[in-house]
């Protein structure tokens, strides 16, 4: 076999090679090129490298003609060596191109640029065109004459304006935005290193400053995107100070006014929702625990709207104390005798409403309401923004589908004319008034007036005074950072209507649909509640809420003093803490030189006290009282004992106090809140008492303000 092989080698090295001719050579080394090319179209390159890839690809042929066949093994050696070395910078700049894509995607997620245009901004940083042949000349980068720019739009809502102009972030978009749509030159066509920082530039374009604010995104080339309207810390609500506790000797009798509205309640649950608690003067202790129904005895009939439930029990934050429980159940009207409903929504449009939980929730919400109405009943709106204006005459509720298009017409943008939309409103429900049903401004915003008449007092007198025609008003909250409470508790107490705070959609739900009778149909007007004391039981007490509603002592009788309406099954709580007398827990002392038991200590009734009511019917002027006493009949001995109905308002009652800072609620605590409401959680169809239960556990762990927005 070995001299079989040493034969053939023998013959090879006598054999005389044989030169291919130049054309056949050209042949060859050009289809193994395009070979080449072919097999490697796909492949992107990211920086000017591939130019010189090519470059020295072109050097190889050029060589190739220039030097005889013999010399091929020393040049093959060569450029296969370079070509090893560009390949591993190939490499790396091809892993630099996908951090880039990396850093495009992290900024997407963090920034919310818009994802549909990401793609198209990959193909511009990654795709590197092929270059030109070596034998033109390569273009030189000549920068392109800067776009004019395109007028800013005047934003109708001066917010908006304030704060772009504050932004130092603001023209960062803009700038991406020109360099999306202008465009530049391609890398491999101007070198490497202007190349790579043409990529460099555009990677910046895509590192937006932690401060810029995340709803302003990347523009397209011919829109304008108007920031949602954002505010903070500017929420404004009436000075509270907590009824003090009173000595009966001295001051024996309570008088108030109803308060059936639940605004606060949501408000707290939207700041607790958020992990914020929400400020002391936003708590209404009364409105917590009215939120919820309880399971009082409802009237039989129409001309007795409500009866008197009460209770009393210990009192869980001090076991020497009694609560004392009174409770009121609204006549529930039926479907059938509920009366025409003229009304007449009123909708804040303003730039301060461009916010998902304000206008977008209060068309919803009021889709919703739609479905609660009869055919017959009549819808009309009336806008308003810089000025006030009429979107849709009174239209019968069997027209749908012409009030949601009204609906879905509405924007937000401008100035806040609330005064002037109030008017309006009032005048297209006088002009439909129906004397036998009920006519009703329903008004729907942040509370943000500021063109106008914006003071309380002057819109206290015009409503008060609109009244006395028959139209009511309600009047619905949304939206925080900008909310103006007291404007709204104002209208809402003299307009004899009552007012909600929608947070959710559920929220919603609840307050215009399941409890739309209660919100729209009245059944007693200037309701007033006053409580005698009995010293021989009692020495001292203290009216739990209702802070904002008391009512001097001789304004129970006088029926021209205006007090708060109940809806039809409205359900009104009010809770006393009492002392009784010869108690360990009483708190004020006995004076030294005055004796303060003068003959009351005959008293042997064993009554705790003697209640009042004081309402007029709906077409009444003229009240009507009912009376009851408080006897120890009412009483049970332990918490456990209690109704359930009594021991679930005493724990939100305590939740309650303990948000405005615990002054009278001694060493109890959430946790006390928490096993007092499971124990009297009972029956929860909608879920509303296992959220305040949830809402406590929040409590404990929320921040005491809001981190400032950037």
């Amino acid at each position: 076999m070995s001299d079989e092989l040493e034969r053939m080698r023998g013959a090879f090295r006598h054999q005389k090679s044989v030169r291919p001719d130049a054309a056949a050579r050209q042949t060859a080394l050009r289809a193994a090129m395009d070979a080449f090319q072919k097999e490697n179209s796909e492949i992107r390159q990211g920086t000017g490298i591939g130019a010189r890839l090519r470059e020295r690809s072109m050097n190889l042929l050029t060589a190739l003609k220039r030097k005889p066949m013999m010399n091929f093994a020393h040049l093959n050696l060569r450029y296969t060596l370079a070509g090893g070395v560009s390949l591993a910078v190939l490499a790396f700049v091809v892993v630099n191109v996908e951090q880039i894509e990396h850093v495009l995607i992290d900024t997407a997620s963090e920034y919310e640029i818009d994802e549909a245009r990401l793609p198209a901004a990959r193909e511009k940083v990654a795709a590197v065109p092929d270059a030109e042949p070596a034998s033109k000349p390569a273009p030189t980068l000549e920068p392109e004459p800067a776009p004019e720019p395109e007028p800013e739009p005047e934003p109708e809502f001066q917010g908006l304006a304030d704060q772009s102009a504050q932004s130092p972030a603001a023209s960062k978009p803009k700038a991406s935005q020109e360099a999306l749509t202008r465009g530049a030159p391609p890398p491999s066509a101007v070198g490497p290193a202007v190349g790579q920082a043409v990529i460099e530039e555009r990677a910046q374009h895509f590192t937006f400053s932690p401060q810029q604010a995340p709803s302003q995104r990347i523009r397209k080339s011919n829109e304008v995107v108007i920031p949602q309207y954002q505010d903070q810390g500017r929420d404004s609500f009436s000075n509270i100070a907590p009824n003090p506790l009173k000595l009966v000797i001295q001051d024996p009798v309570s008088t108030f006014s109803v308060n059936v509205d639940t605004a606060s309640y949501a408000f707290v649950r939207g700041a607790l929702n958020r992990g914020v608690l929400p400020q002391n003067d936003a708590v209404r202790v009364e409105e917590l625990i009215n939120y919820f129904d309880y399971n009082y005895q409802a009237p039989d009939s129409r001309e007795e709207p409500f009866k008197a439930n009460v209770s009393v029990m210990p009192s869980p934050w001090n076991l020497d104390r009694k609560l004392l429980r009174i409770g009121i159940k609204g006549y529930e009207l039926p479907k059938t005798e509920a009366p025409k409903a003229n009304l007449v929504f009123l909708i804040d449009t303003s730039g301060s409403m461009n916010a998902p939980d304000k206008l977008p929730l209060l068309r919803n919400s009021f889709k919703l309401l739609l479905s609660s109405l009869k055919p017959d009943d009549t819808v009309a709106i009336v806008a308003y923004a810089g000025s006030a204006g009429t979107v849709l005459e009174p239209t019968q509720a069997a027209d749908k589908n012409k009030i949601l298009a009204a609906l879905d017409r509405l924007s937000a943008g401008g100035s806040t004319a609330g005064a002037e939309g109030i008017r309006q409103a009032y005048q297209l429900a006088e002009r439909q008034l129906d004397e036998s049903g009920v006519n009703r401004v329903i008004l729907a915003t942040d509370g943000d007036f500021n063109v106008g008449i914006s003071n309380p007092d002057e819109l206290k007198s015009f409503v008060e005074r609109k009244r006395k025609t028959g139209v009511t008003l309600s009047v619905l909250g949304f939206g925080h950072g900008n909310y103006n409470d007291e404007l709204m508790q104002t209208l809402a107490q003299n307009g004899n209507g009552n007012a909600a705070y929608i947070d959710t959609l559920s929220e919603g739900r609840k307050v215009l649909v399941e409890e739309a009778g209660s919100t729209l149909f009245t059944i007693a007007k200037d309701v007033k509640l006053q409580l005698e004391f009995n010293p021989a039981m009692v020495s001292e007490y203290r009216l739990i809420g209702y802070e904002t509603r008391m009512l001097n002592r001789e304004d129970f009788n006088n029926d021209k003093v205006d007090a708060g309406d109940i809806g039809a099954g409205h359900t009104v709580t009010a809770l006393y803490e009492v002392t009784p007398t010869g108690s360990s827990a009483q708190q004020v002392d006995d004076l030294r030189y005055q004796s303060d038991r003068a003959e009351t200590e005959t008293d042997q009734s064993g009554e705790y006290g003697f209640l009042k009511i004081r309402y007029k019917l709906p077409d009444s002027d003229s009240s009507t009282l009912i009376s009851t006493a408080i006897t120890k009949d009412a009483e049970v001995s332990s918490i456990a004992q209690a109704p359930q109905s009594t021991r679930f308002a005493a724990a939100v009652a305590g939740f309650g106090q303990i948000l405005r800072g615990g002054r009278y609620t001694g060493d109890f605590s959430h946790d006390d809140v928490i096993a007092l409401a499971l124990s009297a959680k009972g029956e929860d169809p909608f879920g509303y008492r296992a959220e305040f239960i949830n809402l406590v556990r929040l409590a404990k762990s929320a921040a005491a303000i809001e981190p400032q927005r950037q």
